[in-house]
């Protein structure tokens, strides 16, 4: 499985430049998210990008209906994410959010994570989980 970040999705809402890897992810049948880095996707794109959310509904809540599997949260995701934010968090050298941190809890065996943000390719590096990069917005 292939767990998106929030970026992933948004860089499909603005048309960035990891849309067309992201879209090919959609379309081989293997993408996953967590619920919270769904909750971010809409965050993001109304705060940050402006976007209507009826816009980034309409765009995102039919993927859940077979391209996307969501990820729903437990305590031991929470406890997880808890610890590697924990272990890994720093406020100017690794950022990473508790969205990230949820994101990098989430992967089983054999799953990478897609995503453009350095800091949790980083910690994915260190926790020996596979990734996709995309190609940044910035």
């Amino acid at each position: 499985m292939i767990l998106l970040d929030a970026c992933a999705l948004i860089a499909v809402l603005r048309g960035e430049p990891a849309m067309e890897r992201v879209l090919a992810i959609l379309r081989s049948g293997s993408a996953a998210m967590t619920t919270i880095n769904i909750a971010e996707v809409y965050d993001k794109s109304s705060r940050g990008a402006g976007l209507a959310h009826t816009r980034v509904a309409a765009v995102v809540e039919p993927l859940f209906e077979g391209a996307i599997i969501p990820i729903p949260g437990d305590v031991d995701l929470a406890r997880r994410a808890g610890e590697i934010r924990g272990a890994h968090y720093h406020r100017k050298r690794c950022p990473i959010s508790l969205a990230d941190s949820v994101l990098l809890a989430a992967p089983g065996p054999g799953d990478e994570i897609a995503t453009s943000d350095s800091g949790v390719l980083a910690v994915a590096t260190e926790l020996g989980i596979e990734t996709i990069e995309l190609p940044s917005s910035r």
